[in-house]
């Protein structure tokens, strides 16, 4: 009776950009970059990688870890702000390269929260179709959509895919224990990115108001800690969890900043935490399933663990979901 975790994957480009690297672009420094966000490297899609691209990769590992078939798959949503087309949706152009020739497939966008919306969204199909094999992508390959002579929002990002494959078990106590999601379409400007005039705009056209990111740090930073911190609680609440019972914390990877601070808030020790930011940077929509698979292929996820998941991002949207492995 439980919506489950049946295999997991991640992906990521093998251009590795350091620090030492973006100071040569930016006015910026190695150590101003450790210090203010704990970031060191970031991965970056090579020229023609596209996000499907990545997410194909992640999903085929996933279904390997699952030993599914791609043909088994029912429904494939991807959570991506970064795709190379409008339409067809990235879910398409994945579900045609791994061959799910079964699978209905469509994308979904809240930004850096999109994973956790996309498990909501198996959990409830899978408790429909309880035969259904579902597999949930966040990918993104977002340095397409920086504008790289803006150091408060170039040094943050980077590319990536996770995805994770959902099915049915009669075993109440495992899976999706519960989710909190919100969403404040009010404060969008403190984090926004538009369509036009083209994602391969100059920056002297497109400007940061083009096709760009652009993102109020100071903002965000207040709003994120406090909608992880209720969401969090509103979860453990709802499912009668409490955090002391918590096996690891699996937050977005968004900056150590935001973090540390979270982390402060919630009085969760870091052993109980896993981080991957560092590495990788803010890989948005991409962030949990990667550090997910990484936290599964590292044997962190032990059978009965309580795994508690928390996210925001554009929209403004957020959310925590509790999942028993």
């Amino acid at each position: 009776m439980g919506t489950i975790i049946l295999g997991t994957g991640s992906w990521l480009p093998r251009r590795v950009m350091s620090n030492v690297e973006l100071e040569e672009m930016v006015d910026t420094t190695d150590e101003w970059i450790r210090t203010r966000t704990g970031i060191e490297n970031r991965r970056i899609a090579g020229a023609g990688e596209k996000t499907y691209q990545l997410a194909a990769k992640a999903a085929r590992k996933a279904l390997a870890t699952a030993q599914l078939s791609a043909e088994e798959i029912e429904l494939i949503v991807v959570g991506t702000i970064s795709s190379h087309m409008l339409m067809p949706s990235c879910a398409c152009y994945v579900q045609h390269e791994i061959g799910a020739v079964n699978a209905q497939a469509y994308d979904i966008n809240a930004a850096c929260s999109g994973f956790l919306y996309g498990i909501d969204i198996a959990d409830h199909h899978i408790q429909a179709r309880k035969e259904a094999k579902v597999l949930i992508i966040g990918a993104e390959a977002i340095s397409s959509r920086l504008n790289w002579q803006d150091r408060n929002t170039c040094i943050l990002f980077g590319d990536g895919a996770g995805a994770a494959v959902f099915g049915y078990s009669e075993d109440a106590r495992r899976g999706v224990l519960g989710s909190s999601h919100g969403t404040d379409g009010s404060q969008w400007e403190l984090l926004y990115m538009h369509t036009a005039p083209s994602t391969n705009a100059d920056i002297e056209v497109a400007g940061n108001k083009g096709a760009f990111l652009v993102m109020e740090g100071k903002e965000i930073f207040k709003f994120a800690v406090k909608a992880m911190e209720e969401a969090v609680f509103r979860v453990l609440d709802d499912t009668g969890v409490s955090l002391a019972d918590v096996s690891l914390l699996i937050p977005h990877q968004a900056n150590m900043r935001i973090l540390s601070k979270l982390l402060e808030r919630l009085a969760v020790p870091r052993e109980k935490v896993f981080l991957n930011v560092m590495n990788y940077g803010n890989t948005s929509a991409a962030s949990i399933p990667i550090a997910l698979d990484e936290a599964n292929r590292a044997g962190r996820l032990k059978a009965d663990d309580t795994i508690l998941f928390c996210s925001v991002g554009g929209g403004l949207t957020w959310g925590a979901t509790l999942i028993r492995w």
